[in-house]
């Protein structure tokens, strides 16, 4: 009888480690749910493996700013000498982010206008943007949708895929569907599975996009089990967001 496929990396390189993280078991590295539940956030926490400017100690010391979580793989990219290290910055916030700007945590997109329901943004007339999380695995200092993206308390509910969906089935002229949060990838694997699956069945959907950067900030997430998951939904297309070749 042949064994249970598990869900291991596809892939059994251990990932650069910073030395802090050098006496972590493989399989713990290596294990998607440990990187997420040892994110750092605090300066103390950070203080282990990066070398802090002031400003940064004095912005993740402050109240108010957008959320902080770095996956312990994605801060063991970073230079922990370099203030300007290209993986640091895009991260890490700095004391200028508590100076207060006019269009502070506006819809910069103006997507809010173009949403039919929660959720939802249908700006083009063949394609929609679904909103499916709030969460991100680490969030990145330039986020566009800051103003609703990094609240643990806040989440969609099932009525509301349900509506986005219903909307979907009834606008016939959609034919691609692109999927974003917050980062589709730290669903739940079933949540997903259960919105791609209804995606697809609507006959008029031709493509079915995922917007991530989960591959870039905890590439241990792409299991052959989530893998085997995405391929029954072909054609799909996952779009990785790079900011720089480090």
């Amino acid at each position: 009888m042949a064994k249970p496929r598990t869900a291991t990396p596809i892939t059994e390189t251990v990932y650069t480690r910073a030395r802090y993280w050098q006496d972590v078991p493989d399989e713990k590295w290596m294990d998607w749910r440990w990187q997420m539940s040892h994110r750092l956030n605090s300066v103390a926490e950070l203080e282990k493996v990066i070398n802090l400017t002031e400003s940064e100690r004095k912005a993740l010391s402050a109240k108010g700013l957008f959320r902080v979580d770095i996956t312990p793989y994605f801060a063991s990219l970073i230079d922990p000498d370099d203030p300007n290290c290209p993986v640091r910055k895009q991260i890490l916030p700095t004391d200028k982010e508590m100076v207060p700007f006019e269009s502070m945590m506006e819809d910069s997109l103006a997507e809010d206008k173009h949403s039919p329901v929660p959720g939802l943004v249908h700006r083009y007339p063949d394609r929609v943007l679904m909103l499916v999380t709030t969460q991100c695995a680490t969030y990145c200092r330039y986020c566009t949708r800051s103003r609703i993206v990094g609240d643990p308390t806040q989440t969609f509910s099932r009525s509301e895929f349900d509506a986005q969906i219903e909307y979907i089935e009834n606008t016939p002229q959609v034919r691609d569907v692109l999927l974003s949060g917050g980062d589709p990838m730290v669903l739940a694997p079933k949540l997903l599975d259960m919105i791609l699956a209804r995606l697809r069945d609507i006959p008029h959907v031709e493509i079915i996009r995922i917007g991530a950067r989960v591959p870039v900030f905890l590439p241990m997430r792409v299991t052959q089990e989530f893998a085997d998951m995405l391929s029954k939904y072909h054609p799909l297309w996952l779009n990785i967001h790079v900011n720089h070749p480090k």
